[in-house]
C-alpha cells in the first residue's frame, strides 16, 4: 500500500529510533563504497585499474582513507576563528543527514510486527524542507572560508554562496511543475501520484532542468567552482588540512550529491516504484521489493553523475552564472506557465483541444520570443568580438598604449653599445 500524510506520526518511538539508524547506516556506506565506486568506475572509463590493493577488488580502500585521516596530526592555523572553524564542517554535513530524511524507500512494510512506511518523516511541505536544508548547509562552506581567514578560501565560500542561490532558485522552479501536477508537496505522495507516469517523462523540460541544476547544487563538475584548484588552490577547504575535519567535508559533499540523486529519483524517477515492464507484476511495489527497485534507480543516476564527472571539463564561473540566471531561469518560467495554462484548461474546463492549442500557441511565443533575444543577442556578440580585434591591432602597433610593461627603447644595448665587463673580485 502506497502511504500517505496520515500514516506517518503514528509509529512508536523505537521504531522510528530504528528507522532513523537504518537510514544513518544507509548513508554512511553509501558514502565509503560511492567513493570507491566513483574511483573504480572512472578508472574504467580511463583504462584503468583503480583502487586494487586495500581488501578484495579494493573496497576496504575508503575505510583506509577513513582511517588515515581520523588518525592525522589536527593543525589549526594561527590565524583562523576556532569556533566557526570547527562548527563549519558540521554544518555541512548535519543538513544532509536531515534532507534525506524526507525520502521514502518503499511502501508501508511490516517492520517487527509494526506497520510503518519505510520513510523516516513525511511533511505537508516535505520538497521546501529538503530545498531549505540545501540552503543551510551552504553557510557551512560560507563560514570554512570566511573562519579560515584566507583569500582563497573566502573566494570559494563567495562563490559557493552566489552558486546556490543561482541554482537553487532555478531548482525550486522546477519542481513547481510536479507540485501542480501531484497537487501536494508531499514526497510520499508525490511517488503515488506518478503510479501511472513518471514525471521525468510528463514534464520533461523540468526533469532536464532539475539534472543540470543538480549538478550545480551539489558542486560537482562541471559546476565544482568553489574548490576550483586552478584558480583558488583548494577553494572553501585550502585550510584543512587532511584531517578529521577534511574528512567531515568530504562526507558532506558526497552527502549532498546523494540527496540530490535521492530527490531526483523520488520526483521525477518514480521514487520506489518498480519500472515497466516489472510493474505489469502484482506484486512489484508490494514489500520488502520496491526497496530493490529505489536502489537500482538511485545507483544508475549516481553513475550518471560520475559519467558527466569523467567526460566534462569545469567551465567558467561566468558561464556558470550566465546559465543559471540567463538560461535556467527564463526557460523555468515559461515552462511553468505552459504547464499552468494547459493543465487549468484541460483539467478545470474539460476541454483537452482548447488546452493542447493554447500549449501550442505559447510555445510558438516563446520561440519567437528567444529567436528574437538570441538575434540581439548574436549582434552585440559579434560588435563586441569587432571592437576587441580594433583594440587588439592597435595595441599592436603601438603596445605601449595598453600598458604592457615594453622595456625602454632608449638603452645602450639597443644601439649596438656593448656594456663594460666588470672586473672579477669587485663588488
Amino acid at each position: 500500500m502506497s502511504p500517505t500524510l496520515e500514516n506517518f506520526g503514528h509509529d512508536p518511538v523505537w521504531i522510528t529510533i530504528i528507522k532513523a539508524v537504518m537510514l544513518f547506516v544507509f548513508l554512511m556506506l553509501s558514502v565509503l563504497f560511492g567513493v570507491w565506486f566513483e574511483r573504480k568506475l572512472i578508472s574504467r572509463m580511463q583504462n584503468r585499474y583503480g583502487p586494487n590493493r586495500a581488501g578484495k577488488f579494493g573496497l576496504l580502500q575508503s575505510v583506509a582513507d577513513g582511517l588515515k585521516m581520523g588518525l592525522k596530526e589536527d593543525l589549526f592555523p594561527r590565524t583562523v576563528d576556532k569556533v566557526l572553524y570547527l562548527l563549519a564542517p558540521i554544518i555541512m554535513v548535519v543538513p544532509a543527514f536531515l534532507a534525506f530524511s524526507i525520502v521514502p524507500f518503499g511502501p508501508m512494510v511490516n517492520l517487527f510486527g509494526v506497520e510503518t512506511p519505510l520513510q523516516l518523516v513525511d511533511l505537508p511541505v516535505a520538497v521546501l524542507f529538503m530545498l531549505a536544508m540545501g540552503a543551510v548547509s551552504v553557510y557551512g562552506v560560507v563560514l570554512a572560508g570566511w573562519s579560515s581567514r584566507s583569500p582563497y578560501a573566502l573566494l570559494g565560500g563567495l562563490r559557493s554562496a552566489a552558486q546556490v542561490v543561482s541554482y537553487e532558485i532555478a531548482m525550486g522552479l522546477s519542481f513547481v511543475a510536479i507540485f501542480l501536477f501531484a497537487g501536494t508537496l508531499s514526497t510520499s505522495e508525490i511517488v503515488k501520484a506518478q503510479e501511472q507516469t513518471w514525471f521525468a517523462v510528463l514534464l520533461i523540460p523540468s526533469f532536464l532542468v532539475y539534472v543540470v541544476c543538480m549538478f550545480g547544487e551539489a558542486a560537482r563538475i562541471p559546476f565544482d567552482l568553489p574548490e576550483g584548484e586552478g584558480e583558488l588552490v583548494g577553494g572553501f577547504q585550502t585550510e584543512y588540512s587532511s584531517s578529521l575535519k577534511f574528512a567531515l567535508i568530504m562526507m558532506g559533499e558526497y552527502l549532498h550529491t546523494f540527496t540530490a540523486t535521492g530527490i531526483a529519483v523520488t520526483l521525477f524517477l518514480g521514487g520506489w516504484r518498480a519500472p515497466f515492464p516489472i510493474s505489469l507484476w502484482e506484486g512489484a511495489n508490494q514489500g520488502w521489493w520496491p526497496v530493490l527497485w529505489f536502489f537500482i534507480k538511485f545507483v544508475l543516476t549516481f553513475c550518471f553523475i560520475v559519467w558527466v564527472r569523467a567526460s566534462l571539463p569545469r567551465v567558467r564561473y561566468d558561464q556558470l552564472m550566465s546559465l543559471g540566471w540567463k538560461v535556467l531561469i527564463p526557460v523555468n518560467l515559461a515552462w511553468i506557465l505552459l504547464v499552468a495554462a494547459v493543465r487549468n484548461v484541460v483539467v478545470n474546463e474539460g476541454n483537452k483541444t482548447l488546452g493542447i492549442g493554447l500549449g501550442v500557441v505559447i510555445v510558438i511565443c516563446a520561440l519567437a520570443i528567444w529567436m528574437r533575444f538570441d538575434t540581439v543577442n548574436q549582434r552585440r556578440k559579434e560588435a563586441k568580438k569587432a571592437q576587441v580585434e580594433a583594440e587588439f591591432e592597435e595595441l599592436s602597433n603601438e603596445p605601449e598604449a595598453g600598458g604592457f610593461p615594453v622595456p625602454p627603447l632608449d638603452l645602450p644595448h639597443y644601439h649596438g653599445v656593448q656594456h663594460k665587463e666588470i672586473p672579477s673580485g669587485t663588488n
